[in-house]
């Protein structure tokens, strides 16, 4: 196993009555790309800022190989942050930006220059030395402030949502970048996002996060595939969560009716949460259905159709290549596998109980 790099105990941070982040443990392993995940006022910017020396927690430590290094300011931590607004000085050509931090560390000149040389040439932007900032793109910007970040050699990136302001197709391009960044440079990157699309795609561990608590740590595939709660499930793309029964070991009641389920330890006739991703039901003729319902909506969304499907009471949202029509009457159906079983949490606040282990 990788070593640690950052290992955050026990953070906690308030502004007045607003708990912010409430007694939060994680660790972040060497040449990882970890991304913090969740919807606005969750703590994951705090946690950036906290790890950056931009806020100091009210309680805990912040670890750096093996240090404490909670009370160092910004400049004295082994770290870059690269910004969603990249605050590149206007009134700089982009190699002067790039030297920023290197002139202040009393670099020698030709030591600057091959540094600016590699840095453009590392974000595909070799021969842009003499632009002025405002000449360039969005995007161009953005790898502007990253080139400024890197040149430095920081053993560790925050990369604070700095994909926010680019449009679609330029965001996806650069979500490419900054993977192949990570892998040629051997950095590791700590990235704020409420993207659940670009928390999927780039990251080795996702973090996701709410209310200041951990939902839950884990691979993307993890996330995507087990949620540990329905927050989770709701949050990492769209998910059918449904009240139900777990009758017993491999057996689950869904409005009304009994499905195979490979889920066991749940006891009996214990009410559950039900996870079902829409792409995982099949929808069958109505005698194979394990329920019967009606097409009550469709969408064409390029790669699917998104169907709403009423059936037993619920509307169940269903993603399938195949098109049923409006009105037509379907079998539902879904494998033992693809049905997710959740404990149901004893009160709103209940923070989900987390694997210590990444």
């Amino acid at each position: 196993m990788a070593n640690k790099l950052v290992d955050l105990q026990n953070i906690s941070k308030a502004y007045g009555d607003n708990v912010i982040l409430d007694d939060l443990n994680l660790y972040i392993k060497e040449n990882e790309f970890l991304t913090l995940l969740g919807p606005s006022g969750c703590g994951k910017t705090t946690t950036l800022r906290i790890i950056g020396g931009f806020e100091t927690p009210d309680s805990g430590k912040v670890i750096f190989e093996g240090k404490d290094i909670s009370k160092l300011p910004p400049n004295e931590r082994q770290l870059n942050t690269v910004f969603q607004k990249y605050a590149l000085f206007t009134h700089m050509t982009i190699a002067e930006n790039i030297a920023f931090g290197l002139k202040i560390k009393n670099k020698s000149r030709q030591y600057i220059k091959d540094k600016i040389e590699y840095a453009l040439k590392l974000v595909n932007l070799k021969g842009f030395e003499n632009r002025s900032v405002d000449s360039l793109s969005g995007g161009q910007q953005q790898r502007i402030a990253i080139a400024r970040a890197i040149v430095n050699e920081p053993k560790l990136l925050l990369l604070d949502e700095p994909l926010g302001a680019l449009d679609l197709k330029l965001r996806q391009d650069m979500q490419y970048e900054l993977i192949r960044l990570k892998n040629e440079l051997g950095i590791t990157f700590i990235y704020v996002t409420h993207d659940q699309e670009e928390a999927l795609t780039m990251s080795d561990t996702i973090v996701v996060m709410n209310q200041g608590y951990i939902q839950q740590i884990g691979s993307p595939e993890d996330i995507y595939n087990e949620p540990q709660n329905a927050f989770v499930a709701d949050f990492i793309g769209e998910s059918n969560i449904i009240d139900g029964i777990f009758v017993q070991d491999e057996v689950v009641e869904i409005c009304g009716k009994k499905f195979a389920c490979v889920d066991k330890g749940f006891g009996n006739n214990t009410p559950v949460d039900v996870v079902i991703r829409p792409e995982d039901i099949d929808l069958v003729d109505p005698k194979e259905g394990t329920i019967t319902g009606i097409v009550k909506s469709l969408l064409f969304k390029g790669v699917h159709y998104e169907m709403e499907v009423e059936a037993n009471g619920r509307d169940w949202l269903v993603h399938s290549t195949d098109l049923s029509p409006v009105g037509a009457m379907v079998g539902i159906k879904v494998d033992p596998y693809d049905i997710q079983i959740m404990k149901k949490p004893e009160s709103e606040d209940e923070e989900a109980v987390v694997n210590d282990e990444q």
